[in-house]
Parts: C-alpha cells; sequence; structure tokens
C-alpha cells in the first residue's frame, strides 16, 4: 500500500509519536534526555511550534504541537532526528539509523480530544508500569501542569488556560482529568489515529479539514467497494 502524505494542518494540534529502531533505547542516561529536550526546546522556537505536552520514555517519545505553518512541523521533527542521532551516535561510539523511520503524526479535533491526548502523553510512564503516579516521572509535561515545577519548554494551549480562572484552579483540573484516566476507547483512538496519520475528531471535523486537502482523512471502509448494479438488475 503507497504512504500516504503526512498530514500538517497549520494552527492545529497535532499528536506526534518518534520511536527507537527495533524498539532499542533511544534516552539511556538523564544527559540524554536533557540534550533531547534542549533540541526540542530549540527547533520547536526556531520553526514557530508550540509544545503542549511530551514525555520521553526509554524507546519512544510523544509530543503534543500545534505548528504555527505547513512546514514547521516536519521541519522541527528533522532537525530534531538529525542533531539528536549525531549527538547519540558520537557519544557511544556507534553508527547507523536510530529511529524507526519517519515520526508519526495526526491532527486532533481540539475541544474533543486535546485535554485527552496531554492526559494520554502524561500518562505513559504509568502505563507502562514505571511509576504508580504520573508526577513521580521527571521527563514529561505533566508536573508543570500540576503545579509541581516550572518548564519553559511548554506553551499551555487554550483549552487548558480555559480549566479555570486561577494557576490553582487550572492545576487543580488538570490533575483530576488525568486521575480519571481515559477510556481503552480514547486510548486505541488516539494511539491508532497517529500510528496510521488519519485525522482525529468528530464527522464534522473530518469533513471540513478533508475540503482542504486531498489525501484521504480517515480510514476507508472494509471490503470491496460495492458494485453499481446494472440496469434491469
Amino acid at each position: 500500500m503507497a504512504r500516504l502524505p503526512r498530514l500538517t494542518v497549520p494552527g492545529y494540534p497535532h499528536h506526534v509519536i518518534q520511536r527507537g529502531n527495533n524498539r532499542q533505547a533511544i534516552v539511556v542516561t538523564q544527559q540524554d534526555r536533557a540534550h533531547l529536550l534542549a533540541l526540542i526546546a530549540e527547533s520547536a522556537e526556531k520553526f514557530s511550534v508550540d509544545v503542549h505536552a511530551y514525555v520521553l520514555m526509554d524507546n519512544h517519545f510523544h509530543l503534543l504541537l500545534t505548528p504555527s505553518d505547513g512546514n514547521g512541523l516536519s521541519l522541527m521533527m528533522q532537525a530534531v532526528g538529525r542533531s539528536y542521532v549525531r549527538y547519540f551516535n558520537h557519544a557511544r561510539q556507534r553508527t547507523g539509523t536510530l529511529w524507526e523511520g519517519r515520526y508519526k503524526s495526526t491532527v486532533i479535533q481540539t475541544e474533543r480530544y486535546l485535554l485527552a491526548c496531554m492526559a494520554y502523553v502524561d500518562l505513559n510512564p504509568v502505563r507502562a508500569r514505571i511509576c504508580e503516579r504520573p508526577g513521580d516521572f521527571p521527563w514529561s509535561s505533566y508536573r508543570h501542569y500540576a503545579g509541581l515545577n516550572h518548564d519553559k519548554l511548554l506553551k499551555p494551549h487554550p483549552v487548558y488556560w480555559g480549566l479555570g480562572n486561577t494557576p490553582f484552579a487550572r492545576e487543580l483540573a488538570y490533575k483530576e482529568t488525568v486521575a480519571a484516566g481515559l477510556s481503552l476507547a480514547q486510548e486505541r483512538a488516539l494511539t491508532d489515529a497517529t500510528l496510521h496519520g488519519w485525522a482525529l475528531g468528530d464527522e464534522h471535523f473530518v469533513r471540513d479539514l478533508q475540503g482542504g486537502v486531498e489525501r484521504r482523512l480517515a480510514k476507508g471502509k472494509a471490503g470491496r467497494p460495492r458494485k453499481t448494479p446494472r440496469e434491469g438488475e
């Protein structure tokens, strides 16, 4: 099957996943993680991409981003990927690829999925049984939104600001959102849409987006196309 062109829509949030090749580790030390985050921050600023959420796992990372134009996200990810591979290979006297192909991404409907995607990202260490509480993991955006530290990499989305009129109210509302967790259907929707490049939202959202792009934005129906009846059948 031909690979679909990657979908990028300026001004909309995008969920991004980048995995290590053959599930190998992409970070080994705290220095690796700090360096990767610094590259993300540098490239996001250079290419005008807002970073709303992130998590750095051992063999992959997730980002929730909003690009300001059609090229910024891909340019950012290319810059991060190339620079980090040079650093990682040099530090370990190795050669060759580090990433499992190109990054995966999807555009998401803001009102319906932005907070769910933030929670999905920040709950990754809990789902992986690395820790019991998301606040125990230092390499994600959760601690910033829960008021446990300040992370200058992050630019909160307006939806987050709408959670309350004070920092305390917003932090409490976000902690409650994460504590409530996601349904299995939400987790599958976020994972599948990102890995396959489908737009994630309701029918109206997908239909409105479809009018501005040439590639398909949703999974086609299974089975063969229905035959058009011939005259007399």
